[in-house]
């Protein structure tokens, strides 16, 4: 499907950071360089502002989001409120299986470099995002983990735009620290933890 490819496109330059903050998107540019129809691309920029990659702004078009944008706020402030619950079910129910899983999802993040030059990896964001899923699985709630699948994914370029701005974070020790409390069935640490974690991406964009 033409729309999906130029999804894909759009998205990889997006997150890769071909497009500034607040860049414009505009769509009759896009249809000539990719060789499609300006309804293709359309349908394609309607995805992304679905996605929460792009703005669509009343009269002016398409646009890339902006890092001082108050949703950055609000998305870390809800994933706090759903990963942290998801997180405490998880570990009063996860089983073996469960922790397994957590161990080899955190072992393959630890070992996957996470930069290229200045930008993140796809191959250690990918592994990222299993790590963090994977620590809810054990929820065994379906309802919690698609909403954490929907807030990945639009929390997405804030993590990008903060891992370049706090680029001595100390990643491997914040999973570390996690993994471990998690395994250990410590909700309590768990918990400060991931909500720590989950604000220092925002607070990085904030940061001078």
């Amino acid at each position: 499907m033409l729309s999906g490819r130029v999804y894909d496109v759009l998205r990889d330059a997006i997150l890769g950071g071909d497009f500034a903050p607040g860049d414009a998107l505009k769509p009759q540019e896009l249809a000539g360089e990719h060789g499609v129809s300006l309804a293709v691309v359309r349908e394609a920029l309607v995805r992304l502002v679905g996605d929460g990659l792009a703005d669509r702004r009343t009269n002016r078009g398409f646009a890339v989001p902006l890092q001082s944008d108050r949703r950055w706020q609000d998305l870390a402030e809800a994933r706090c409120v759903v990963e942290v619950a998801a997180l405490r079910l998880a570990i009063e129910r996860g089983d073996l299986e469960w922790e397994a899983r957590i161990r080899a999802s955190h072992h393959r993040l630890a070992g996957t470099p996470a930069f290229e030059g200045t930008r993140v990896t796809a191959e250690w964001s990918r592994a990222h995002r299993d790590f963090h899923r994977a620590l809810l699985e054990g929820s065994g709630n379906a309802v919690l983990l698609e909403t954490f699948d929907r807030m990945w994914l639009a929390g997405e370029l804030a993590r990008r735009w903060s891992s370049g701005r706090a680029p001595e974070r100390d990643y491997l020790g914040e999973h570390r620290e996690l993994e471990e409390a998690t395994l250990a069935r410590d909700a309590e640490t768990a918990a400060a933890l991931l909500t720590r974690h989950l604000t220092h991406t925002v607070d990085a964009l904030g940061a001078d």
